[in-house]
């Protein structure tokens, strides 16, 4: 959450409200509404390690706002993030170590733990549809967001095709 909050302190100076706002305007439903009561913590946090500091607004009739800027020190760990590649591939799957060792165990068959992962990917994969059925109006990014979490999602059903091959 720090960093997609940074990101949009970049652009402008904001209120936790906005900050929540904006998440779901450039996202969408594709990602997970924000708690405003966790933005606000970590805009605590972020202005506790001074890479954001805040000033209070008065308003008419209303109590203060606190809106939020970034600092230098925000900003250059913004742009270390920005061109910092992410993990590739994950090596370590915690399913792959199921698959092997719970059999050796005598604790699972492996048939069974490829086939109720399967339903388990074929569930998340019929709500990415109905998701992308109902995004007439997303923006580009949460269309892509989805489309990759759906080619993602196939590629982890062809790899289980895989581990069914190799190991039952």
């Amino acid at each position: 959450m720090r960093q997609p909050l940074l990101a949009l302190l970049a652009k402008e100076p904001a209120h936790g409200y906005e900050l929540k706002l904006a998440l779901e305007q450039t996202f969408g439903q594709a990602y997970p509404s924000p708690n405003i009561g966790q933005i606000y913590v970590t805009l605590k946090r972020l202005e506790q390690d001074g890479l954001v500091r805040s000033q209070d607004v008065e308003q008419d009739s209303r109590p203060n706002k606190k809106v939020y800027e970034l600092t230098e020190a925000g900003r250059g760990l913004l742009a270390a993030w920005v061109t910092e590649p992410i993990d590739g591939p994950r090596v370590r799957d915690e399913f792959f170590m199921k698959l092997v060792l719970a059999p050796l165990a005598g604790l699972a068959d492996r048939m069974e733990l490829i086939n109720s992962q399967r339903r388990h990917y074929f569930g998340i994969m019929r709500n990415l549809m109905d998701m992308q059925a109902g995004m007439d109006r997303a923006t580009p990014a949460a269309r892509l967001l989805v489309e990759g979490a759906v080619l993602h999602l196939q590629a982890d059903l062809d790899w289980l095709e895989r581990c069914q091959e190799e190991l039952v």
